[in-house]
């Protein structure tokens, strides 16, 4: 069972920075592709990053440029860092992964962390 879990949400003031962890249980190398995405309030979740096991980044465009997504493989982690926030990223944010079992495609998630963007 694929476990993740994320970490590093909370309040912060605009214009301040946060970096979110996503500890997965076992090699994230076993994914083919890991991101984040969140849910605001009464919308829809939405795409954040994404990053492949290749290293290939894609950005929703409301983040290119002040968020960076990157892994670590030696230690199963993923990292969003979050930089000039304002307050519409304030959200629930969820870890993903997805990968291929035999010919099965499975999708794994987080159980998310909140993200507060507030003076």
């Amino acid at each position: 069972q694929v476990q993740l879990v994320e970490s590093g949400g909370g309040l912060v003031q605009p214009g301040g920075a946060l970096r979110l962890s996503c500890v997965a249980s076992g090699s994230i190398s076993q994914f083919v592709i890991m991101g984040w995405y969140r849910q605001a309030p009464g919308k829809e979740r939405e795409l954040v990053a994404t990053i492949t096991t290749g290293g290939n980044t894609k950005y929703a465009d409301s983040v290119k440029g002040r968020f960076a997504i990157s892994k670590d493989n030696a230690k199963n982690t993923v990292y969003l860092q979050m930089n000039s926030l304002d307050a519409e990223d304030t959200a629930v944010y969820y870890c993903n992964a997805g990968r291929f079992v035999d010919l099965d495609w499975f999708n794994h998630w987080g159980q998310g962390t909140q993200v507060t963007v507030s003076s």
